[in-house]
């Protein structure tokens, strides 16, 4: 039998037992402190009047504690109301993502941060969506204008906006965003192939993602133009640097078809071509 397995374990000695109570005992008392502390202090900056969010010194006017940047067309009061719970308690409260989300779900808010500034006060930083086109949307037997995006969201048009944009028709309202984001892309990547000319373009009709027509002005005339799919700038300067001899031979022809490059036919009333 080895000789350290026949002697016995010596006794851990007292001392050093009541060394390392004493240490577990401050340790416990610190943790429990730290908590105890922690709660006094958050419980301070719920209740502490200097900590709340002070709301509207009037009804109808904004709270002087909400900084609002970056908003031009998108609604203040929206996004003020946004608020309206958080009035008269304290910032440390106000759930920052749970707000940010609703002002996310409001017309012209592409994305938003909200920041306390302590004591009392909240930054709320507001990006706004990028209309690209004017779109007409049917409503009540009537027809309403309104705006788009690239991301297909279709936003109200603010009552003085200097916007020079095309019209993009073919977008249907109850269509989802993805679907009408689509549209807007065939839009844009026609204009962008047609360069410069895309300024003389008032509508581009994108009903068919795979033929695409424009309405432009040509020598003083509003003219349709079907594009097709491709190609559409060598089309377009191929139209107009014939257009002179095709308005003599076809003078009332307002719609030309030039899906086909070697060729341009004039569609008279009636739909009759040449």
């Amino acid at each position: 039998m080895p000789q350290d397995a026949s002697k016995k374990r010596k006794p851990i000695p007292t001392a050093t037992l009541v060394r390392f109570g004493g240490i577990a005992f401050a340790m416990c008392s610190v943790l429990a402190g730290a908590i105890y502390a922690s709660q006094r202090f958050e419980q301070f900056l719920i209740r502490d009047p200097r900590f709340f969010l002070a709301g509207p010194a009037e009804y109808g006017l904004e709270s002087a504690n909400i900084q609002l940047k970056g908003v031009q067309y998108a609604s203040s009061t929206k996004i003020l109301r946004s608020f309206d719970a958080d009035f008269g308690r304290s910032v440390y409260l106000i759930p920052l993502a749970a707000r940010r989300q609703a002002l996310l779900n409001l017309g012209w808010v592409r994305d938003a941060t909200v920041v306390r500034v302590w004591p009392d006060h909240l930054i709320v930083s507001i990006q706004e969506r990028k209309p690209v086109a004017f779109i007409k949307l049917p409503a009540e037997g009537m027809t309403r204008w309104g705006l788009i995006d690239d991301a297909g969201v279709i936003l109200d048009p603010p009552q003085k906006a200097p916007f020079h944009l095309p019209v993009l028709s073919g977008v249907l309202a109850g269509e989802t965003a993805s679907q009408r984001a689509w549209r807007v892309k065939r839009m844009q990547q026609l204009l962008r192939d047609l360069g410069k000319r895309a300024d003389t373009v008032s509508e581009v009709d994108a009903s068919d993602l795979d033929d695409l027509k424009i309405s432009r002005s040509v020598q003083g005339r509003a003219v349709t133009l079907l594009m097709g799919d491709r190609n559409f700038a060598s089309r377009l300067e191929n139209f107009l640097e014939h257009y002179p001899d095709i308005h003599r031979k076809m003078p009332q022809a307002a719609t030309f078809d030039l899906r086909l490059d070697d060729r341009i036919t004039g569609l008279e009333d009636g739909g009759n071509g040449r």
